[in-house]
């Protein structure tokens, strides 16, 4: 396993049995709140450095989804640093429903802290890796659709999102089906640089599948020119 990314558990469950406090303090089990198709955030919330922007690219891209909060799928937020209050969860969830300029009802958006072990059962379940850097943690960011049973469905990567692509990924949740993994294609040309705290392009991965492609197509090129000049000649002689 990596120390810091994400390794994609598509079709597995995650533990609804897993205990977390909600912004009132209160203990709730993840099987009584995620009951719809769900959005799942891993941050921590001081994080200086690529939460904002994916907790930012989560409320934006949700004030334009043309889908009922709360009703036709719901966001839940867990800190995976065991040293987040809950107090600290109610700042953040209440200066993110003021982004929002539609109507975004308070239980439409969960923000959760809860102990190093259930932490760990969640982020272990979903293959979120991350790992301590001083008061900071090294981490990926991504977005993770949940059917209403828990199930894994599908990984949106980034920090900034299309509203086509959340609606395909909350109804392919509503039904508890599969999806293929959003920017596949990205990630294949990005990788994660943990000291940077980014993704980079990886240069020779991508220049050594371009020149395979075009290797590939020129050898095709010259056996069908190859094959219509030897017909030519068979047919001029």
């Amino acid at each position: 396993m990596p120390e810091v990314g994400i390794v994609e558990k598509l079709g597995d469950t995650i533990p609804l049995d897993a205990t977390f406090f909600d912004e009132s303090g209160n203990e709730v089990k993840l099987k009584e709140i995620i009951d719809k198709p769900t959005i799942l955030s891993l941050v921590f919330y001081n994080c200086p450095g690529i939460c904002g922007p994916l907790l930012n690219g989560e409320s934006d891209v949700f004030d334009k989804v043309t889908l009922e909060p709360g009703k036709d799928f719901q966001l839940v937020t867990i800190s995976f640093d065991p040293k987040d209050t809950p107090d600290l969860a109610e700042k953040k969830k209440a200066n993110y429903l003021k982004t929002f300029t539609r109507p975004f009802p308070p239980e439409g958006w969960r923000f959760l802290t809860g102990t190093e072990e259930n932490i760990h059962r969640v982020t272990d379940a979903v293959g979120f890796y991350y790992k301590k850097d001083g008061d900071n943690y090294l981490h990926a960011a991504a977005l993770i659709a949940l059917s209403p049973d828990g199930k894994i469905v599908r990984y949106i990567y980034g920090i900034s999102f299309l509203p086509f692509d959340m609606k395909m990924a909350i109804t392919e949740a509503s039904e508890g089906r599969v999806g293929p993994t959003i920017s596949r294609v990205l990630l294949f040309c990005f990788s994660y640089d943990p000291k940077g705290k980014t993704y980079v392009f990886n240069v020779l991965k991508v220049t050594g599948s371009l020149t395979m492609v075009f290797g590939a197509m020129f050898v095709i090129w010259l056996i069908v020119t190859t094959r219509r000049h030897r017909k030519k000649e068979q047919l001029n002689g």
